[in-house]
This record gives C-alpha cells, sequence and structure tokens, in this order.
C-alpha cells in the first residue's frame, strides 16, 4: 500500500553572510506499510520520525527539501495528490494537541473530519458519537473547546478526528502519550481493529513495548536513517535482532536488564558512513566510509555491515 524508498529530507537555512546551506535531517529511510498490518517506526527524539510522516502528507515548511519516492498502491505521491488523498485516504492523528482548531467546538471537528472523508451529515453525526464512545469522550466534552478539556482528552479527540473518516491509511504519531492505561489500552486496540479491518497503520512511537503489543512489523531508525524493520515476533528471540542500535534498544529496556546504551542521545547525521557508528561496539573502517545499502535477513531487513 504505502512504500517509502530511500526518503530524505532537508532543510535550508543561512550562514554568516547569507550564505544558503542544506541541512539533512532524513538521508535514508525505507518504510514498506501494507493493508491489514500496522507497522511501527521507532527510534529516539531527532530520529525523523515525525518529518517522515509530514512528507507523506505534504505538509513540510517551505523551506524543506523531499528526495527519494513515496507511493500509494504503486502510483508516486506528487504533491499535487498528496493534498488530494490528504484526509480522506490518508488521515494523521498528530503528536501535538495544537493541531486542534482553538475556534472549534470539538464535537464539531470529528463531524468535519468525517464530511472530508466523504460521509454524509447524517453518517458524520452518526460516526462522531460512535467514536466519542469509543475513546471513552461523554457527549457533553463535544460542546467544549480545545482549552476547555485536559491534555489526555484532546489526544482522544485528535485520534477520534483522524479515525472519524474512511482513510486506508492511517498515520498515528504517538497517539499513546499522556493517556492513562486504561486509554492507552483503548487505543491501542483500535489501530489494530482498523488493520484487521484492511486499513494500513504507521505507528510512530518511541514505546517499544506498547508498539510491540499491537504491531507486525517494527521499523527502527537512527539519525534519519532506517537501520532495520523486523517482524514483532523477532524482539526477545535470541539473535534475531541483527543491528547494534536495534539491539540495544531493546536491552536498554527495565524489563530486559536496564543495560547502559550510549546510543540513547540525541543523533546527529555525520559522514557518508553509517550513523550509529561512534557508537557501535562492531564498527570497522567501511562503517566509517560507506553507509551500508538495506538488504534482506531471515527477519526483514538491515542496513549494517556485519549483520
Amino acid at each position: 500500500m504505502l512504500e517509502i524508498h530511500d526518503l530524505s529530507v532537508a532543510f535550508s537555512m543561512y550562514g554568516n553572510g547569507r550564505e544558503k546551506k542544506w541541512a539533512e535531517v532524513i538521508s535514508a529511510m525505507d518504510i514498506t506499510v501494507c493493508r491489514g498490518e500496522v507497522v511501527a517506526i521507532i527510534g529516539s527524539s531527532g530520529a525523523g520520525k515525525s518529518l517522515l510522516a509530514h512528507a507523506v502528507l505534504g505538509i513540510l515548511p517551505p523551506n524543506a527539501r523531499m528526495g527519494g519516492t513515496i507511493t500509494i498502491d504503486g502510483e508516486v505521491l506528487t504533491e499535487a495528490r498528496k493534498r488530494a488523498l490528504r484526509g480522506n485516504t490518508i488521515a494523521l492523528v498528530p503528536q501535538s494537541v495544537g493541531y486542534l482548531d482553538p475556534l472549534v467546538r470539538v464535537k464539531g471537528q470529528v463531524v468535519q473530519a468525517a464530511r472530508l472523508s466523504g460521509m454524509t451529515r447524517p453518517a458524520s453525526h452518526g460516526r462522531q458519537a460512535e467514536v466519542f464512545a469509543r475513546y471513552g469522550l461523554d457527549a457533553g466534552v463535544g460542546g467544549r473547546y480545545p482549552h476547555q478539556i485536559s491534555g489526555g482528552m484532546a489526544k482522544r479527540v485528535l485520534t477520534a478526528t483522524a479515525t472519524a473518516g474512511e482513510a486506508s491509511l492511517l498515520i498515528a504519531d504517538e497517539p499513546t502519550s499522556g493517556l492513562d492505561p486504561e486509554a492507552l489500552s483503548h487505543a491501542l486496540g483500535h489501530l489494530r481493529e482498523l488493520a484487521d479491518s484492511g486499513k494500513g497503520v504507521l505507528l510512530i512511537t518511541h514505546d517499544i513495548t506498547a508498539a510491540l503489543s499491537i504491531s507486525d512489523r517494527v521499523s527502527i531508525c537512527y539519525a534519519g536513517v532506517t537501520l532495520e524493520t523486523v517482524s514483532a515476533h523477532a524482539f526477545g528471540r535470541p539473535g534475531a535482532l541483527l543491528h547494534p542500535y536495534t539491539r540495544g534498544l531493546w536491552h536498554a529496556l527495565p524489563q530486559n536488564g536496564f543495560h547502559p546504551f550510549r546510543g540513547l542521545h540525541l543523533p546527529s547525521r555525520r559522514g557518508a558512513g553509517c550513523p550509529f557508528v561512534r557508537e557501535c561496539p562492531q564498527a570497522t573502517d567501511p562503517c566509517v566510509t560507506t553507509l551500508p545499502p538495506l538488504t534482506k535477513s531471515g527477519n526483514g531487513d538491515v542496513r549494517c555491515h556485519h549483520a
């Protein structure tokens, strides 16, 4: 359904003397999402996860430059096609509650999202009531403005807005942050239900445990580069995780030993080699000079000279 190949995103900036330069934030992202599956993107802050979502939706700022290819059902996503599909075929659960219109009651925003996806007015009102009930939002919440509800409620309204329509691809950017355990379980369960109904779900998160509870596959990203994509079942299996960064993330979790991990700082892409080279215990000269290709492995794909 969704195929992202060799995605790069850079931003123009000006240095001394007003010289224009380009700062590359994403340099080699490769992600595939099929209908009926949840694919999670996991990585530390600054890895480029949210920017990838913005690139798919065509909402990058004007000073951004994008490379690589993005296709939906085999057809390249041009900027014009992104505008045509955004909100109906592709829906976003954004990370920030600032995406809610402060001047419109939250019920109206959910109804409008359903209408934009092609529903009739009566059907959109019915869908609004349905998604409110699913996310534990009582009818009285619908009459409030965004500033009159809590942050957790606002996150649930954002998810309700994105899932109110008939989008076939849902991009959920940190949808579980700020939710209590019960609401988190409901939100994750609904994403899994949407995938099981035939939709594609791209889940962007830093929460590995939450991602593994509903995902079919997991893509690990670092400093704007996809390092490994594996089946969710590969986590916890000895030898199944091939990239040192993926293994480091897994063993850094409290339930897996809480082992210290140097790679958990804000990453930045330096040079032409692997972005993880400075922290990697297996690094050799080729890792410094050459970014390895993303190659097939027993459990998925990996970008490592030593895998």
